[in-house]
């Protein structure tokens, strides 16, 4: 079984064994064609579509089949994740902003002191104060460099 399906849990759900696995091992590869999904988990290509078909249309568990890039490879050396704290009245426009800059590669409207938490990746940290200065007059910005990341994005548990 793939590394990611063995993460998963279920919890009073629909999900059995067969619907986990196929999730983990798309999770590790999403472009697994359906006979190589069929031959893992010991059931007949159609039954494999099928099953997908469910998860997608009808469960709603599986939303996107994606890429991953390696931002390196891309020369983004630098990940900057910037609290942001809209001025009186600048909330929409600073979100308008954070929507709009392509070097915000994921963005969450929290609660708290600050109303968003955006990641940025930048090529090099010369690149940090123009894009900090784009939003200054609308909102206050405390940044962090990230050093590592121990945790990368991964699977819920499944319920």
């Amino acid at each position: 079984m793939a590394n990611s399906a063995r993460n998963l849990k279920i919890r009073n759900s629909s999900l059995d064994e067969i619907d986990q696995a196929l999730i983990g091992l798309l999770s590790d590869n999403a472009r697994l064609s359906h006979a190589e999904l069929a031959r893992s988990v010991g059931l007949s290509p159609p039954s494999v579509a099928e099953r997908l078909r469910r998860l997608e249309e009808e469960d709603g568990v599986v939303s996107a089949y994606t890429v991953e890039l390696d931002p390196k490879a891309l020369g983004y050396t630098l990940t900057a994740i910037v609290r942001i704290r809209p001025l009186p009245g600048q909330l929409h426009h600073v979100e308008k902003l954070l929507i709009e800059s392509p070097e915000v590669i994921e963005c969450d409207k929290v609660t708290g002191d600050d109303c968003f938490v955006a990641r940025y990746l930048l090529r090099s940290i010369d690149e940090l104060d123009p894009i900090l200065e784009r939003i200054a007059q609308r909102a206050q910005t405390s940044t962090s460099i990230v050093k590592a990341s121990p945790v990368k994005r991964r699977l819920p548990p499944v319920p």
